[in-house]
């Protein structure tokens, strides 16, 4: 997948998140985008090791898996925006 391809899945897989994770979002878009494609980055490499496959691109596989990292990721954001204010 090119560059453009890993932010639209970040900010699909990112919003995505956002509305399954209730509470006080983080951040604006840009975060959104972040969160969704390290998200994607962390459900690829944990699909992988459970021998699930990694986040190729736009199949429903990926999306379940980046989408499944990106809420990981945005809950232990939370955590660390709790513990800071």
């Amino acid at each position: 997948m090119g560059l453009l391809s890993w932010i639209v899945l970040g900010l699909l897989v990112g919003a995505v998140a956002k509305l399954i994770v209730p509470g006080e979002d983080p951040g604006g878009c840009l975060t959104t985008i972040v969160i969704g494609m390290a998200g994607a980055v962390i459900g690829g490499f944990v699909g992988a090791q459970l021998g699930l496959g990694g986040v190729d691109g736009f199949d429903v596989k990926s999306l379940f898996l980046a989408t499944g990292g990106s809420i990981l990721l945005l809950l232990g954001y939370r955590a660390l925006q709790g513990r800071k204010g």
